[in-house]
């Protein structure tokens, strides 16, 4: 079964194939998961960071190390969209070398809206990292579409910087000791021309961010699943002294799968 619940006038609105139990297009996807309008205006943010992840019902992120396990085609299916539609994937270097990243690849269903939106023909990869104690002769740093972007801290090693540059990867200075910082790496990559921001984590990664208070929206599935064991939740680290609350945009469900997107109250 496939529905979708409304939350708000910007959700998408079902169409009779998906009704009957068709996949969901991928456009009706972009439509679900749009970006709002970015911009100088008094009530328009400039860039806007959002988050996607998925959990089991008993709050496991991962199982044996990988979201994978608990993921479903549909997610996969949204996993596509929501890159698809911005302009930069940001990652934390753990999450890189667990997941096996490669280069974000041509997405021809999204060619023509990426195009109109004055956007590169796929995401930049963003590796947050602060050691660059990284595989730099992977595809992912040395024959992308667009360069791989590396964020660090001014106090990296000279070598590993010079060694990601070597590889053809982009390094920026996004803290001034030996991490990034989260303001600051957001602030870079829109002074980049890097506006529409996505996540996936991992779990020590998303935690930085909410306690900087710089996500603005998180995309989550909840799978029907449960796993029990020590698996991290979607977001680990030091707690935030007052809860962060966010409001339901929409709410997917297929299979027992909740496909749900909150944005920043």
């Amino acid at each position: 079964m496939r529905r979708l619940f409304p939350v708000t006038d910007e959700t998408v609105t079902r169409s009779p194939e998906a009704e009957a139990g068709h996949d969901w297009s991928l456009a009706e996807l972009a439509a679900a998961y749009a970006y709002p309008e970015l911009g100088p205006g008094p009530t328009s943010p400039e860039v806007w960071l959002r988050a996607n992840m998925v959990s089991t019902l008993d709050g496991a992120a991962q199982h044996d190390g990988r979201s994978h396990p608990i993921s479903t085609a549909t997610d996969m299916r949204i996993f596509g969209t929501l890159r698809a539609l911005a302009d930069v994937v940001i990652a934390g270097a753990e999450t890189v070398r667990q997941e096996g990243y490669r280069p974000a690849r041509v997405r021809d269903e999204f060619a023509q809206a990426r195009e109109a939106a004055g956007q590169g023909p796929v995401p930049a990869i963003a590796v947050i990292t602060a050691s660059l104690d990284l595989d730099f002769s992977l595809p992912l740093y040395t024959s992308p579409l667009v360069p791989t972007l590396i964020l660090t801290g001014a106090a990296a090693a000279p070598d590993r910087i010079a060694a990601a540059e070597k590889a053809g990867a982009r390094v920026v200075i996004a803290g001034d000791g030996a991490g990034v910082d989260p303001a600051r790496a957001v602030r870079a990559l829109a002074e980049l021309g890097h506006t529409r921001l996505l996540t996936e984590g991992g779990p020590r990664l998303l935690g930085q961010l909410v306690a900087a208070g710089v996500l603005d929206e998180l995309c989550l599935t909840l799978s029907p699943m449960l796993t029990a064991g020590s698996a991290q939740r979607i977001a680990g680290g030091p707690s935030v002294a007052v809860p962060s609350r966010f409001v339901l945009d929409s709410l997917l469900e297929e299979d027992g799968f909740l496909f749900s997107r909150y944005r920043r109250h």
